[in-house]
């Protein structure tokens, strides 16, 4: 028997969703245009860029959207081992669809399948800084991220359409990943693909927890472990 899902509450008010909404060019445009022209005067390596990016992300959203982030803290309080089980079930459940992406991509795109531009990109700066960027991968990134993808494009949408809601969030967030690689090579746009099981999973884990905090928590989970795969990779590299 299928079990109905929980009314969907977790919402923005209007001027937080403005707010949300409105940093996201900022975001994935704007600021890191300053930050890269400002870099050769203020002598900052790609580790410090990133890492400058989402403290001021961080503090954005925890000085606009403190409210939300307050309220939706109360599920979480409420029903901590509902939260928890959908964050490990999602995780496993990514494991899985991650396992599916890297077979398709072995057998159908074998030069493709450990090219990844942003995982390298990653390990790179890892390299220059991994204090700096552990923290921004593993608590920065998620805050920011999911303030703007899940609150702010899914739990609007989510009003209206549901699907709509899921595909939007999914698309950009993914898009998100790879479309500084993909503006150089269109080829890369394919990596899209290997960003989708995560997108669509924390879209899910928000929605069947009503808290953004869940899917905070679940994004932290991945990207501490992605960056402790990505280290033990470069090491045997």
């Amino acid at each position: 028997m299928r079990r109905e899902l929980p009314e969907f509450t977790s919402r923005l008010s209007r001027g937080e969703t403005i707010a949300a909404l409105a940093y996201l060019p900022i975001h994935i445009f704007v600021l890191p245009l300053v930050l890269v022209m400002a870099a050769p005067s203020l002598g900052l390596g790609d580790a410090d860029l990133n890492l400058i990016l989402y403290v001021v992300g961080a503090v954005y959203m925890l000085l606009l959207l403190f409210k939300f982030l307050r309220r939706d803290f109360d599920p979480l309080w409420e029903r901590p081992g509902r939260c928890l089980l959908e964050v490990i079930s999602s995780y496993a459940l990514m494991y899985l669809a991650n396992f599916a992406v890297a077979s398709l991509f072995l057998l159908l795109l074998p030069k493709m399948a450990a090219d990844n531009p942003n995982n390298s990109a990653i390990m790179d700066m890892a390299g220059q800084n991994w204090g700096k960027m552990s923290a921004m991968a593993v608590f920065l990134a998620p805050i920011v991220e999911e303030c703007m993808f899940r609150a702010g494009i899914f739990g609007t949408l989510r009003r209206y359409n549901r699907w709509a809601a899921y595909i939007a969030a999914t698309l950009v967030f993914s898009a998100y990943h790879v479309y500084a690689y993909a503006l150089q090579d269109s080829t890369y746009w394919l990596y899209i693909i290997q960003y989708i099981p995560v997108s669509f999973l924390l879209c899910r884990v928000y929605e069947r927890t009503n808290t953004i905090w869940s899917s905070i928590f679940f994004h932290m989970l991945v990207n501490w472990v992605s960056m402790n795969a990505l280290q033990m990779l470069g090491e045997l590299l």
